[in-house]
């Protein structure tokens, strides 16, 4: 699963904002998510595992726990895809902003 497939659930999102500050137990986070989102345990377990396959997390036992990391490299791709979308956009809003702006003085004129 690509870092975008895995980011487009509300819940898994969620986490990997919960991780931005910092790292975080899996208890903690599926306490988190559990009280947030109505869900259980073992669900908020799965999303993680979903956020480490597609490396978005990483994940590292200690002791009895794990900690959970958001991985940054894997917001390239998110970075990316959002410049490639900015451009393709920002062009075509200036173009409808200048239309905006001719039609008002247009109007202003008559």
């Amino acid at each position: 699963m690509q870092v975008m497939d895995a980011l487009g659930d509300p819940v898994r999102r969620r986490l990997v904002e919960l991780l931005a500050d910092g790292e975080r137990t899996a208890g903690q986070l599926a306490t988190a998510v559990g009280a947030e989102f109505s869900i259980s345990q073992p669900a908020a377990s799965r999303h993680l595992r979903v956020l480490r396959e597609a490396g978005v997390v990483d994940s590292v036992p200690q002791g009895t726990v794990r900690l959970y990391s958001v991985r940054p490299e894997a917001f390239d791709e998110v970075e990316a895809w959002a410049r490639r979308v900015r451009r393709f956009w920002g062009g075509h809003l200036d173009a409808l902003e200048t239309e905006i702006a001719r039609g008002r003085r247009s109007r202003d004129d008559d």
